[in-house]
């Protein structure tokens, strides 16, 4: 079998996106591939494609590959901060675009951030999460969930702000999942939990846990300023629990243009409006499931799987 090396600048330990997609990759891909996993490439011979998640973090091992495979496979997978901030200004990661044969973007409004000369490059792979039945759920309350680590990018203090708004409502509670990335935001959050006592930060959970937190919750909030297409959006949706995401292409790219749950990025008071009217308004978060259920059959893994699988064959045979 072809050998194939998976590059992503995270690591097992860093629990986050990009690793959990370098590690799904690699699991669709080994039925018919010999596939590695790498934070930065080593030059072994056998190699014949390369996967590179993140044009800047990964542009050392993109450039090395270049140079010592003129030829080769090339494809670089493009993450949030790749697509809405880095290739705007930063050199290694525009000069990734350039060096790549192929672009992965994951949700399909990714293509158009991209510049025009880059985009005949381009490819959608959505990602996916295999699908569960809804969990029924108590009425005494309404529970908010937040996933994402304590990081400027998910934009914690608009979820924050919106808790203030709530202390007045015994029946919305708020939980918080994710490790302090930055530790002034780690203060930020102790701070909110002692102002608001139906707010809670729960830190860093091991992956299987927090899909569980998001199967038991009414809502999934998502606050992020950019992002390049969420894999907990996806989990959220698939397990019947309804989003609210802020209106950014990112996020509209998987839910839809026209999907109600969102608000403006940063805008806690429309965040906290939402989260009312969840509660108050039964057929508003009936609305919601209605609209995350019709979105759910593109995130099926067969679907990824084979978008990944017909990438990689007509970049091996266009090499043969």
């Amino acid at each position: 079998m072809p050998s194939l090396v998976i590059i992503t600048p995270a690591a097992a330990s860093a629990n986050n996106g990009n690793w959990r997609t370098a590690q799904r990759w690699a699991r669709m891909l080994r039925t018919d591939y010999r596939v590695r996993l790498a934070t930065r490439w080593d030059g072994h011979a056998d190699d014949a494609l390369m996967i590179a998640l993140h044009a800047r973090r990964s542009a050392a091992s993109i450039a090395a590959w270049r140079r010592a495979r003129p030829t080769d496979p090339l494809v670089v997978a493009l993450t949030g901060t790749d697509l809405y901030a880095d290739i705007a200004h930063d050199a290694q990661a525009q000069a990734s675009l350039a060096l790549a044969d192929r672009l992965v973007v994951l949700q399909a409004l990714g293509p158009r951030a991209l510049p025009p000369r880059w985009r005949d490059k381009v490819e959608v792979i959505v990602q996916s999460s295999p699908t569960c039945a809804p969990r029924r759920k108590t009425g005494r309350h309404l529970r908010a969930l937040m996933v994402g680590h304590l990081r400027g990018e998910k934009s914690p203090e608009t979820f924050w702000a919106a808790a203030r708004r709530l202390r007045g409502r015994s029946d919305i509670r708020l939980d918080h999942v994710g490790g302090a990335l930055e530790p002034p935001l780690a203060d930020a959050a102790r701070a909110c939990m002692a102002a608001c006592p139906r707010y809670r930060w729960l830190g860093a959970l091991a992956h299987a846990d927090a899909l569980r937190r998001i199967r038991q919750a009414h809502v999934l909030v998502h606050a992020s300023r950019l992002e390049g297409g969420a894999q907990v959006i996806i989990e959220a949706v698939t397990r019947g629990t309804p989003v609210l995401a802020s209106r950014i292409d990112g996020n509209l790219g998987l839910l839809g243009d026209d999907y109600e749950g969102c608000f403006e990025p940063g805008d806690d008071t429309a965040l906290a409006t939402l989260l009312q009217r969840c509660r108050d308004e039964p057929a508003m978060l009936a609305r919601l499931q209605a609209q995350c259920a019709a979105r759910a059959p593109l995130f099926a893994p067969e679907q990824e799987r084979a978008a990944l699988h017909a990438l990689v064959l007509r970049l091996l045979e266009m090499r043969r």
